[in-house]
């Protein structure tokens, strides 16, 4: 298996022995690789092989499941978020996540965006509005909602729905985006723009992606991680994976006799 860590880019994320338990399941097993910064990294594999379990391992959200256990190193910015003096707010306010399915807040469109900012403190109304605005036309939104900022977001469509939750992440100014299937719910319209989105905002972030449609990962990764049976298969630069894997496993997995 190859479980190369020399990457070509400057890595934003480092994860070395990681191992993840859920009630003695041995979910995620000694993974090891960079995640480079500044690029769309897929994480691919059948469902079930721990996608999501290690998207969840890197701003701790793993952390809210009854009886799991986590070891090993995720290193961001030097610093190692599983160390016991790390402060989990800080960590995971550096990590903009886009579920499956867009989950606004019970307020208005306004209210959305700005929502992590008041937390953060922030309070001049001028300052908010810049803040709003800024991330809604960030994510395409903005001409579309811009008469009714102060209406329900829970009257927008499923597919506005997500960009507006995705504004509302980028308003607190996130190092890193994290999309678990971030597309699967929604109509074909949707997913372009969102994909588009992504797409723009890799000039800025670091994103990583948990996709299970392989051209998906084909239209949007710089990079791609293969688990399978929560293990780290291969990962490597897209073009070189898709076009040449070194792995059976992962041949089989891009040519559908493993799914």
């Amino acid at each position: 298996m190859d479980n190369s860590l020399e990457i070509s880019e400057t890595p934003h994320l480092r994860v070395r022995g990681l191992n993840v338990y859920y009630n003695g399941h041995h979910a995620l097993k000694n993974i090891s690789l960079d995640i480079p910064d500044k690029k769309i990294t897929a994480i691919i594999g059948p469902s079930g092989c721990g996608k999501s379990t290690l998207l969840r391992t890197f701003n701790r959200l793993i952390d809210t499941i009854e009886g799991v256990k986590v070891k090993g190193e995720v290193m961001i910015d030097g610093v190692n978020i599983y160390d016991p003096k790390v402060e989990v707010t800080a960590i995971r306010r550096k990590m903009g996540l886009l579920s499956q399915r867009p989950c606004p807040l019970p307020m208005s469109i306004f209210d959305n965006v700005a929502y992590g900012p008041r937390i953060h403190g922030e309070r001049g109304r001028q300052n908010l509005r810049n803040i709003v605005e800024s991330n809604l036309r960030h994510v395409g939104l903005w001409e579309e909602v811009q008469d009714r900022l102060h209406k329900p977001a829970s009257e927008l469509s499923i597919g506005q729905q997500q960009r507006l939750c995705l504004a509302r992440g980028l308003a607190v100014e996130p190092e890193i985006i994290l999309g678990d299937e971030s597309t699967s719910a929604l109509d074909p319209v949707s997913s372009k723009k969102v994909e588009e989105r992504f797409l723009e905002l890799k000039n800025e972030y670091t994103i990583i992606l948990v996709t299970h449609i392989l051209r998906q990962a084909k239209r949007l990764a710089d990079y791609v991680v293969f688990l399978y049976m929560g293990e780290l298969i291969e990962h490597g630069p897209a073009a070189e994976l898709f076009a040449n894997p070194k792995e059976s496993l992962t041949r089989e997995y891009l040519t559908g006799i493993i799914s």
